[in-house]
């Protein structure tokens, strides 16, 4: 009798938990007294079920057959805090329908058929902190939708098939803290609708459309700290200016197609502490690609086709701690990469061919301590250890595959080369070395060409310097230099380029045409005009002067003027002056 009494006790102890709340419990529901919950998920309700308690704090309506809410459906629940419509087929919540519920917190509906928010329809929900749109029908966002939330922290409009948001649809939401926009048809973000978020703390944009960033989208968010942009197919820049006002401490750009480091956009985030440009087509990480990130601790280019990452990339990067930069196409990563390797504690290098020599042996050093986080590197070259783990490898190894050979640049005779103005110039500059040795030439400007170079001057595959239009700005002395882990190596050419003859160019003539006309500068239409007008202008003076002579002769007429001159013979003594004597000689002269 005694066992049967305390059986009976404590089944009375435990009855009160199994108990439904006072008034009772709907037919198809499960209610928990302790935690006040209703809950009536996959039960094919096709509207709010009757006889909910009305000191019911969550209630649970998920994947029913409930199409519209309507003002009064909710009203005999004023103790509500957590809702949750999401998976039924809600095209219409009229306005007031949330009226009576002034303690809700947590408001789900998504996966609905939701194509507008009328105005209203968030009255008097003065304390809900998290509201989940997504997964609707959405199609535009009209203006004060959320303006009656002033205490909503998070906002989920994901998955909708949004087209425009108004100016004004965030009005009103001053504490929202993160706001999601993702798998939407929007083609472009309003700064202006955006800036009603003043305490926006992170912004998801995920999925979407848009071709590029603005300089005012971000401006009135001096809020934001973590910003992700992911899966931006048509996104090709990240503009200078994009970025402008924020002060990020996290910074994700992912899966879009981005082929340049944004570091004129980094420039200024100096209190970002987390980057991830993981998944963006990005071949090249040039030198001081991030110098002013001086607190940035992670930074993830997974997956970006990285092949080269330049000496000095990682410039200014103080407090690096992780960097992943796995599954790339790097063949190596130098010590000479990094400002300082004494931070660093979690290196991803796996996914990339590795090739196993000195440029590595600083990564070898460390292969007990540095944590690959649970994916060690493998060398794919040199044969002899393809597929091993750095980690695996002996200490012997070092000394065998892990020594650099310092370059040497091969035919090393002097190239003098005269070239006309407009020429293709040469400098051919072969190295060899253990790696194989990078060649640069500095031209007698001080400029270092490469490979990457763009402009008149590059170098060709094999270290040959090519000069194209050589102009006489370019003369002067050339170095090449080969350098590799192991040292570097010099070489020496000169170059004079002659100037052109001054000929007068007119717009748009070709080289073709200047050359021809140098050579002859003279056609033969401007022979034979030159001539023509020569000859009568002689002609014409000619012709001329003999107009005056025949004027100046008539007017003299037939006139004659004689005159005689006398002259006297002097006297000469002796016969010859007597003989000579006969008297003074007279001569006529007529003057015409």
């Amino acid at each position: 009798m005694t066992c049967w009494l305390w059986v009976l006790s404590l089944q009375l102890l435990l009855l009160p938990a199994a108990l439904p709340p006072a008034g009772g419990c709907p037919a198809r529901c499960e209610c928990t007294a302790q935690t006040r919950a209703v809950a009536c998920p996959r039960r094919r309700l096709t509207a709010v079920p009757d006889g909910i308690p009305a000191e019911t704090r969550l209630l649970e309506l998920s994947r029913n057959r409930i199409r519209c809410l309507n003002p009064g459906d909710l009203a005999a629940l004023p103790l509500l805090e957590e809702l949750d419509l999401s998976e039924n087929v809600i095209a219409h919540v009229e306005p007031g329908a949330f009226a009576n519920l002034s303690r809700l917190r947590v408001l789900r509906l998504r996966g609905n058929l939701l194509k507008l928010i009328p105005p209203g329809v968030f009255t008097r929900l003065d304390n809900l902190t998290l509201l989940d749109l997504s997964e609707n029908k959405l199609v535009i966002l009209l203006d004060y939708t959320f303006q009656d939330l002033r205490s909503l922290r998070r906002l989920e409009v994901g998955d909708n098939d949004l087209v425009f948001i108004s100016r004004r649809a965030f009005a009103g939401l001053l504490a929202l803290e993160e706001l999601t926009l993702e798998r939407c048809n929007l083609t472009a973000l309003s700064g202006e609708s955006l800036g009603h978020l003043r305490g926006l703390g992170a912004l998801r944009l995920r999925h979407l459309a848009i071709a590029a960033l603005e300089d005012q989208n971000f401006q009135r968010l001096p809020g934001l700290l973590h910003l992700e942009i992911d899966n931006w197919p048509l996104l090709e820049e990240v503009a200078a200016g994009s970025l402008r006002g924020l002060n990020l401490t996290s910074l994700s750009v992912t899966h879009t197609n981005i082929t340049a480091v944004p570091a004129a956009a980094l420039r200024h985030q100096a209190h970002l502490t987390c980057l991830n440009l993981s998944h963006n087509p990005i071949s090249t990480v040039p030198r001081g690609s991030f110098r002013d990130l001086v607190r940035l601790r992670e930074l993830h280019l997974a997956g970006a086709l990285l092949a080269v990452v330049e000496p000095q990339a990682f410039l200014g990067l103080r407090q690096i701690r992780l960097l992943n930069l796995s599954n790339n196409l790097l063949s190596t990563l130098e010590e000479s990469t990094f400002h300082s390797i004494n931070t660093l504690e979690t290196l991803r290098v796996d996914g990339n061919p590795l090739a196993c020599d000195c440029r590595l042996l600083w990564v070898v050093q460390r292969r007990k301590t540095l944590n690959f986080d649970g994916r060690p590197p493998a060398c794919a070259t040199p044969a002899e250890v393809r597929g091993d783990a750095l980690r695996s490898l002996p200490d012997s190894a070092l000394f065998e595959y892990f020594v650099c050979r310092k370059p040497k640049i091969r035919e090393r005779r002097l190239q003098r080369i005269t070239a006309a103005a407009g020429a293709d110039v040469r400098f051919q500059c072969r190295a060899e070395g253990e790696p194989a040795p990078t060649v640069a030439w500095v031209t007698p400007r001080h400029r270092t060409v490469t490979a990457a170079s763009a402009g008149r001057a590059r170098v060709l595959p094999g270290g040959t310097l090519h000069i194209r239009d050589a102009r006489p700005g370019d003369s002067g002395t050339y170095t090449c230099v080969a350098s590799n882990a192991g040292g570097n190596d010099t070489y020496f050419a000169t170059l004079s380029v002659q100037p052109e003859p001054a000929v007068n160019r007119t717009p748009g003539e070709s080289r073709n045409d200047t050359q021809v006309a140098a050579r002859f500068p003279l056609d033969l239409t401007t022979i034979l005009v030159s001539t023509a007008m020569g000859c009568i202008t002689f002609l014409g003076v000619v012709l001329f002067c003999f107009l005056l002579l025949f004027v100046w002769s008539r007017g003299r007429g037939q006139h004659k003027n004689n005159f005689s001159v006398e002259y006297s013979f002097r006297k000469v003594d002796g016969p010859a002056a007597a003989a000579g004597q006969g008297g003074a000689r007279k001569f006529n002269m007529k003057m015409i």
